[in-house]
């Protein structure tokens, strides 16, 4: 599966934000499908030293219709988070997706309540800087 333009970059910014990548890819096995998330990570968070897991599945929105992009997205992060809950309950599922997509296109109002009805958390990353500018966590 080839990867997206912007793998390198999010890997990075993951890194620096303290997070440790585990898998590159990440593999989901769903009762004979395979399927490949672009990155898994973990990271130790606070006093208890907790274990915090995730899954990234990352999407550059460089297709002339943003719209078909944002199908794609919605298919294939319900798919993974379904296979996630059995196979790997302790991850939360993030669509990485760049700051400049998240503060123009996903503003729009009716693709702010599909995020929320699917539950779709986010990673916003900056594409010039390499680095997280926002999670999103429904």
């Amino acid at each position: 599966m080839a990867k997206d333009i912007f793998h390198n970059l999010v890997k990075t910014a993951l890194q620096k934000d303290g997070w440790t990548i585990t898998e590159d890819p990440f593999l989901i096995l769903a009762e004979g499908i395979k399927y490949e998330a672009d990155l898994g990570a973990e990271i130790l968070l606070g006093a208890k030293k907790e274990d915090h897991k995730i899954v990234v599945e990352i999407k550059s929105f460089l297709q002339q219709s943003k719209t078909h992009e944002m199908h794609q997205a919605l298919g294939q992060f319900n798919t993974y988070s379904f296979a996630l809950k059995t196979q790997a309950p302790e991850r939360t599922l993030y669509l990485a997706i760049p700051k400049h997509v998240y503060d123009d296109f996903f503003q729009i109002p009716f693709l702010q309540s599909l995020i929320k009805q699917y539950h779709l958390n986010l990673l916003v990353f900056s594409t010039k800087e390499a680095k997280i500018t926002s999670w999103i966590k429904h």
